[in-house]
């Protein structure tokens, strides 16, 4: 009895000996160098990547619609000088755009209440700009699925925006 317990000790020893070995060695294999001597060029790749993933983040439609796009102004017959949803924003002075926190420089629309205050659209006009076009949601005033674009006067409106219909996608929904 005590050959056999002395030889079960040995072989749980040797046993343990290889497995404490073998463990090393696959550490030592899986161990990597970086040889790379301007470490930087990663970081600042690496850092253009997380840029890049972020902005795709904001520029992924969450719905898209179909719907009408005019333009109107600050003073059209039926306007009251205001905007729905921030009425203390003076555009009396033919602003037609609004600096957003995530968005930056955006066209202001109105819109049904469809879409919450604060949302932001992406739609293509090319009578408006050859790019395509951000707006954010600050005023009311219109049904269903339509936009209407605040522009700086009837003149810009009647020529530039028309009414036509165009698909434009959200990309905000409301002020988050």
């Amino acid at each position: 009895m005590k050959i056999l317990n002395i030889g079960i000790k040995s072989l749980l020893m040797v046993v343990a000996v290889f497995l404490i070995n073998s463990s090393t060695l696959v550490y030592n294999e899986s161990k990597v160098e970086n040889e790379n001597v301007s470490k930087n060029v990663n970081l600042s790749t690496m850092a253009l990547k997380i840029e890049e993933i972020e902005v795709n983040k904001y520029y992924t439609a969450i719905d898209t619609f179909t719907g009408d796009l005019t333009g109107y102004t600050y003073d059209c017959p039926l306007c009251g000088g205001t905007l729905g949803c921030m009425p203390s924003y003076n555009i009396r002075d033919g602003k037609d755009y609004y600096v957003d926190e995530t968005y930056k420089k955006v066209k202001i629309v109105a819109s049904s209440k469809n879409l919450p205050c604060g949302s932001i659209v992406r739609f293509e006009s090319s009578r408006i700009s050859p790019d395509p076009v951000i707006a954010i949601v600050l005023d009311r005033g219109v049904r269903g699925n339509a936009l209407d674009l605040l522009s700086p006067s009837e003149e810009y409106a009647r020529t530039n925006v028309g009414r036509s219909t165009i698909t434009y996608d959200v990309l905000r929904l409301g002020w988050e």
